[in-house]
């Protein structure tokens, strides 16, 4: 894989680049002189035109520049592109890392192959003490996350999509299509590696990027990725704001129970449903580490909003029953108190 980047004439800086360039520069303005920055590069355009920007923004601001290339060992001649590209990063002035992982097939490859690379960067990010890492999520990215969300059916909070920082991860390019990426490449000559996993119809975020949203593109006209993406940013807005609402809300109304945690009835009662809905998951979640579905919801409301005198509501990893005026979450295996209004 050969490289223009640093060519003897400077290029013209195009479009493109810029774009690129200036995603990254925002990711980078909280970055102390001296502090270390992991790029995650698979030697797709995406990522290639994410490392090159970030080799040049890093150098006027002493960042040490690392980044990792995960070998998941899918495809033959995985290896070769892994070294090809930590070569290409090298002559740009990155401390490039290959790591070999091991997919399982637990929940699926897709899922399994996220899980591996996320295991591998996570303890790359450690090693090196990596105050931020950088992922090449475009714009596009974004709103194939938002279709899938809403296929799924999994609510307001699907509709978020991924947020331009998560703790020490950054998607620089969520404001970049995938086509400006590529032609950042093209311009600098900088060779790219199409993964042909990229084109495979068995996996659902391909029939979504190939098929699901051009027949969109055509049929409502141009613009859907980024009215998907817009929308991801305020649903974004919408969810940390509601968030916030919930726990501030949570310290007034829960106190502790025995094995669990119990809200008041009335403080579930006399609020509007989406409320008293977001506060039973979030305790489930905050509390117990489980996930609810939306009909494991809608019988603990009932506990509420329905009550017959029924018995406890068991979903995975909880009992809820109500006693005493109270809706009582209780750690499962344990004795859930008597019932009564």
């Amino acid at each position: 894989m050969t490289s223009h980047l640093h060519s003897a004439r400077r290029p013209r800086l195009d479009a493109a680049t810029a774009a690129v360039r200036l995603g990254v520069r925002r990711s980078l303005e909280n970055c102390a002189d001296g502090s270390a920055v992991l790029a995650c590069v698979s030697g797709g355009a995406d990522s290639m035109a994410l490392a090159a920007a970030l080799a040049f923004e890093a150098s006027p601001l002493s960042i040490r520049v690392h980044s990792i290339t995960v070998d998941h060992g899918l495809q033959t001649g995985s290896d070769a592109v892994a070294h090809r590209t930590a070569d290409t990063l090298t002559s740009w002035g990155i401390d490039a890392q290959i790591t070999r992982v091991h997919v399982t097939e637990g929940g699926g490859p897709e899922a399994a192959a996220r899980d591996a690379r996320y295991r591998a960067i996570d303890e790359e990010a450690e090693r090196i003490g990596a105050d931020l890492v950088l992922l090449g999520h475009t714009l596009d990215d974004q709103a194939e996350t938002v279709l899938l969300g809403l296929a799924r059916g999994s609510g307001a909070g699907s509709l978020k999509g991924m947020a331009p920082l998560t703790g020490r991860y950054a998607r620089p390019l969520l404001g970049v299509r995938r086509e400006q990426t590529r032609a950042s490449c093209v311009a600098r000559g900088i060779e790219v590696w199409d993964d042909p996993q990229n084109g495979d119809a068995v996996f659902t975020r391909v029939r979504v990027r190939n098929r699901v949203l051009p027949v969109l593109e055509q049929e409502l006209g141009p613009g859907i990725a980024e009215a998907l993406a817009r929308t991801a940013e305020q649903s974004r807005e919408d969810e940390d704001a509601f968030e916030q609402m919930i726990e501030e809300f949570i310290e007034e109304v829960c106190e502790p129970a025995e094995a669990g945690i119990a809200v008041e009835v009335s403080a579930l009662e006399h609020n509007p449903a989406a409320l008293r809905h977001r506060l039973i998951r979030y305790i489930a979640h905050a509390e117990f580490g489980a996930s609810l579905s939306r009909s494991h919801t809608l019988a603990i409301a009932a506990l509420v909003t329905d009550w017959r005198g029924q018995g406890p509501i068991d979903v995975p990893g909880i009992a809820v029953s109500r006693t005493g005026g109270r809706i009582v979450f209780t750690a499962a295996g344990k004795t859930p108190p008597r019932q009564g209004t």
